[in-house]
Formats: C-alpha cells, sequence, structure tokens
C-alpha cells in the first residue's frame, strides 16, 4: 500500500528540548536567564547613581526658589501649548474640554510667573 507522507523521524530519547544538549545551547540558556533576571528581577538590577539623574529633579538644596519658578513656567507654557495643538484635532465636545484644562494650565502659568516676579534675587 502507498503512503502519501513519509513517517515521522525518529527521535533520541533523551529531551530534545534540554538547554545542555550542547556547549552553543549552555550560554543560549545563561543569556536566556540573563535576560529573564534583568526584566523580572529588579533587586538584581544595578540602579541608577544620582549623577546620572537630572539633578533638578532629586531633592536638592542647592536649587532657589526663583530657578524652580522658571523651570515651572517653562513645563506650564510647553504643556499648554501641547493641549492646544491636541485640541486642534478633536471633535468639538472634547476639544472644548481640552481647552478647557489648557486655560487651567495658562492661568497656572500666569500664577508661577506672578510669584517668579515677587522672588527676589540673591546676589
Amino acid at each position: 500500500m502507498f503512503k502519501p507522507t513519509p513517517n515521522p523521524p525518529v527521535t533520541p530519547t533523551t529531551d530534545p528540548a534540554s538547554p545542555y544538549e550542547s556547549i552553543d545551547s549552555r550560554k543560549l540558556n545563561e543569556a536566556a536567564e540573563r535576560a529573564l533576571d534583568h526584566y523580572l528581577n529588579p533587586a538584581a538590577r544595578i540602579m541608577a547613581t544620582p549623577s546620572d539623574a537630572d539633578p533638578m529633579y532629586l531633592p536638592n538644596p542647592v536649587y532657589d526658589t526663583e530657578s524652580l519658578l522658571a523651570n515651572a513656567s517653562e513645563n506650564l507654557g510647553s504643556a499648554s501649548e501641547m493641549l492646544n495643538n491636541f485640541a486642534a484635532t478633536l471633535d468639538n465636545g472634547h476639544r472644548r474640554t481640552a481647552l478647557g484644562i489648557a486655560q487651567l494650565v495658562m492661568l497656572s502659568e500666569v500664577a508661577v510667573g506672578q510669584a517668579l516676579d515677587n522672588v527676589e534675587p540673591k546676589t
């Protein structure tokens, strides 16, 4: 009798998915373990040193009120601009909401600017 498909290949008695079949598979398994530890074991990772981050956003008494207010004013101005650009892409109902949020951000920017004007520079 003719069989249209051949017999399946004979598999070895050992587990074909064993990570220790050869030296290359051992290296591959070690690399996989390192990758899993990197993503799933945060305690094993080395945390960033404070010098790697922007020091303005760390609790640092070196920055005076004027510098912090100036930075906040710039951030609020950027947020207001992004909200206005985003509102232009929305339909009427959502546009009003986004423009309302943009107006609150703009008012906050004005308040921070006024506080910045009231700060006496240290010389």
